[in-house]
């Protein structure tokens, strides 16, 4: 179902955040993503365009964001920058930031999408970039993700036996900036051309093979390997390094996707993808693990 507006009382403390006599002319969803709900909010006297982030109730996600926002800087113009933040929900009802619209709109229907994949390489190994040192108060992703995955019933996929004993390997290699979500919904163009990254809710430090393979797995759903591959290709010669047994990464993405790829129906359908079912997301699943799995099999030996 829709997410209903913004209530009155949100909608007041937008305005009072805009500036002194600001008002709110229009509000509009946004599609694509599903834990916030997420307005565009125009206002007039001053006349500005903000994005409106609400949380589910007692949701940390908002305080984080904000200060994920604060230590970014705008990114050189490829992340927005915070306006207000209601951690508590206070003023909004919700936990909910507000932030800064950047140019353009989110596509996951691209004219090529090996073109598009180039860009996606290239501006992750821009944000791979960032200088960790006053960011050390970031959680440690790979952690987390291990954890959860630890955590939920089953495990008995051929995924979670080539990982068992690897993930703690994965998890020495170097920590960078990670999004921790980064696929083409979460990224946004004009004219063909990336123009800067949303939803930084779950900024973690992690090492960069957590995004890669993640955004590599969306591009196999949503295009097929060749888009990945050239993803890869550009993220390896942007950043100007390799990941590390990038295969194994590849494993970790999709054991981590395992019990819950279906679920991504509502993000894909939203941005245009209707043929992207849940039993269609299965299958492209299945048969890029079992692509993964022939490979690791090739590179060990086995």
């Amino acid at each position: 179902m829709p997410e209903p507006p913004p209530p009155p009382e949100a909608l007041a403390w937008v305005a009072a955040s805009a500036g002194p006599g600001a008002r709110v002319h229009a509000v509009r969803p946004l599609a694509g993503g599903t834990h916030a709900a997420t307005h565009l909010i125009e206002t007039v006297v001053p006349r500005r365009e903000l994005v409106l982030r609400r949380f589910p109730p007692g949701d940390d996600a908002a305080a984080h964001e904000a200060r994920v926002l604060v230590a970014l800087d705008g990114l050189d113009g490829r992340a927005p920058r915070l306006v207000a933040a209601d951690p508590d929900g206070s003023r909004c009802g919700r936990p909910a930031t507000l932030i800064t619209r950047l140019p353009g709109h989110a596509d996951i229907m691209p004219a090529s999408p090996v073109a598009a994949a180039v860009h996606l390489g290239r501006a992750l190994a821009r944000l791979h970039a960032v200088p960790v040192a006053g960011l050390t108060w970031l959680r440690d992703g790979m952690a987390a993700a291990i954890a959860s995955r630890a955590s939920r019933a089953g495990g008995s996929h051929p995924v979670a036996a080539v990982l068992d004993g690897r993930e703690r390997s994965l998890a020495a290699a170097g920590r960078v900036l990670t999004h921790y979500d980064y696929w083409s919904g979460n990224v946004l163009w004009q004219d063909g051309v990336l123009t800067g990254v949303v939803d930084w809710a779950g900024a973690s430090l992690a090492p960069r093979g957590f995004d890669v393979s993640w955004c590599r797995l969306d591009l196999v759903l949503l295009h097929g390997p060749p888009a990945a591959e050239a993803f890869w290709a550009a993220y390896r010669e942007a950043a100007g390094e390799a990941v590390p047994d990038l295969t194994l990464w590849d494993l970790f993405a999709l054991g981590n996707s395992h019990d819950t790829v279906e679920t991504w129906m509502p993000n894909y359908r939203d941005l245009g993808r209707e043929d992207l079912t849940a039993a269609e997301l299965r299958r492209r699943h299945t048969a890029w693990m079992e692509q993964c799995l022939v490979r690791h099999r090739g590179e060990s030996g086995g």
